[in-house]
């Protein structure tokens, strides 16, 4: 059966969802949904049925702004970490799938990881895998569209290694040129690197320009 087509593919308003972000139930994870999705400030957060949220306020980090520590950029600067992009894409989500204390690793179950699997075949999903010793250590994932990055999840067996490939992957936002760098929420994680809250009206103006860039990742 042909995927549905992206000018059929209709959400409720955001600025309309309920009072924890809730937009709307049902449909499925095809690309051309969740690209719809993420182009009007929308993303999934479970399966069976999905879910789609558009929370106020709304985590983002700011490109130019982003704070790194002395001690980070030491480890940096002392090259501790081989980085590499969009080489372990799969594994990258798989990891991200385990929960630890710093990521909300139970939402990504097996039918996120398909999808944006597919996403990252389309070209419209991205990782950052930091290495130690040929072992994937740390990494960060998420989707593309136009000029907005909305971060997903992250993760680390080897200390500093997700804030690593974090900072590496603002490097290459910011040489792409992009203009959005969405976080969902503001965690324990992110909130050290500048991660901050604006209100989901804030947002959607925001994004409503970061869409129209073209960009590269």
């Amino acid at each position: 059966m042909p995927e549905e087509s992206a000018e059929r593919i209709w959400f409720p308003d955001p600025a309309q969802a309920d009072a924890d972000g809730l937009v709307a139930v049902g449909g499925d994870l095809s690309p051309e949904r969740l690209l719809a999705a993420y182009r009007q400030g929308i993303f999934p957060w479970s399966v069976n049925p999905v879910t789609w949220w558009s929370p106020d306020p709304r985590g983002i980090i700011e490109l130019e702004r982003i704070h790194i520590s002395k001690s980070l950029a030491k480890v940096i600067r002392q090259g501790v970490f081989e980085l590499t992009l969009n080489q372990a894409f799969r594994e990258v989500m798989q990891a991200c799938a385990r929960p630890g204390p710093t990521r909300r690793g139970h939402w990504i179950t097996p039918e996120f990881v398909e999808a944006y699997c597919r996403l990252h075949q389309l070209g419209h999903a991205h990782s950052v895998e930091c290495w130690r010793a040929g072992k994937l250590v740390g990494g960060i994932y998420g989707v593309a569209v136009g000029g907005l990055f909305a971060g997903e999840s992250m993760f680390h067996v080897a200390d500093n290694a997700s804030k690593v490939a974090l900072c590496r992957l603002v490097e290459q936002l910011r040489a792409g040129g992009f203009g959005l760098f969405d976080i969902q929420m503001v965690t324990d994680a992110t909130r050290p690197f500048g991660g901050r809250e604006i209100s989901r009206a804030d947002y959607l103006a925001r994004l409503g320009a970061a869409v129209k860039l073209k960009c590269t990742f």
